[in-house]
């Protein structure tokens, strides 16, 4: 099974390196930074420490918008594995052998998502607690169990990616956990358990946003009072 590492990165000049060389280091087979036109020096870093930088515009000519969601809509059609590993920029605790734990179990045809199970190392994960888990817990009660549902770091099925849509911003992690256990059952999903995880906290003013479009997505994907979110279309029909 072949592997690649996705790491979407807006202006995270100081820590991407770090992140690049920790995802060469593991079993992968290539290492993709897909740079959504970074103001700092997040590209020339992360190629110099030896990943491929995907601009947006290189994957699909039409305008790119803001998000997490695109960058990683557009980094799963340039990445050429089997498998998907999606890391976030700026962690500081990555470890290789987690890009490795995340891709195995989808080894097993059954298993099309694997979500990084951890313990912080500080206080965070405010938008996973409070709008996350008891949005999760009313609506997808079978999906209840995952501990960190909007964890940076998981792995996934690239036909299954390929074939799913993706929300714009930070709705792009529970909109896809929905989607896999409703396409393909809850079963389809496991959870790999990775050492703790450190990286930079957000402020109340960056988190308020992102607990938003968050909140919409499940609700949006739950049917409730016609909500809509704002997403790019699977890149493969059925």
């Amino acid at each position: 099974m072949k592997v690649s590492v996705v790491i979407p990165a807006l202006n995270e000049q100081d820590t991407v390196a770090g992140v690049v060389e920790q995802c060469l280091a593991s079993a992968a087979d290539e290492v993709l930074v897909v740079d959504p036109d970074s103001t700092d020096a997040t590209a020339e870093r992360a190629a110099a420490a030896g990943a491929r930088v995907v601009p947006w515009r290189e994957v699909d000519p039409r305008e790119p918008w803001e998000g997490k969601g695109e960058a990683l809509w557009r980094g799963v059609k340039a990445a050429s594995g089997d498998a998907v590993v999606f890391v976030d920029a700026d962690v500081t605790s990555l470890q290789p052998w987690w890009v490795d734990a995340l891709a195995t179990p989808l080894q097993d045809s059954t298993v099309h998502l694997v979500k990084a199970s951890y313990d912080r190392t500080r206080a965070g994960g405010r938008v996973t607690e409070l709008t996350a888990k008891p949005l999760l817990r009313a609506c997808f009660p079978e999906l209840a169990h995952i501990r960190q549902p909007l964890a940076g770091e998981y792995a996934i099925r690239r036909s299954t990616a390929l074939r799913l849509p993706f929300v714009s911003g930070y709705g792009v992690e529970a909109g896809l956990l929905i989607d896999v256990a409703s396409a393909h059952t809850p079963a389809s999903i496991q959870q790999a358990q990775l050492s703790p995880r450190e990286h930079r906290n957000r402020p109340l003013t960056q988190l308020a946003p992102m607990a938003d479009v968050v909140a919409r997505t499940i609700l949006a994907r739950a049917g409730v009072a016609d909500i809509e979110v704002r997403e790019r279309p699977a890149w493969v029909d059925g």
